[in-house]
């Protein structure tokens, strides 16, 4: 019993997972060597430069305030 407790232990992780850092990883290389960088920021400069771009710049505000959903919670201190 104990050999099937310790296998599906060894497969949760934490707020530090080591899967979704590997995953995440290997994404942004691949979106690298894709060259897509500088459209995508060119993206990114028009919509904040569109009609979106105040709710894009208050979106930003609430998550480094921590309240990304807007829902009033505020950063732990």
């Amino acid at each position: 019993m104990g050999h099937a407790m310790d296998k599906a232990k060894d497969k949760i992780e934490g707020e530090g997972s080591y899967t979704a850092t590997a995953d995440y990883n290997k994404r942004t290389a691949e979106f690298l060597k894709q060259g897509k960088v500088d459209g995508a920021a060119r993206e990114a400069a028009e919509a904040l430069d569109s009609d979106e771009g105040a709710a894009l710049e208050a979106a930003e505000a609430r998550g480094k305030a921590g309240d990304p959903k807007g829902q009033g919670a505020t950063k732990p201190s």
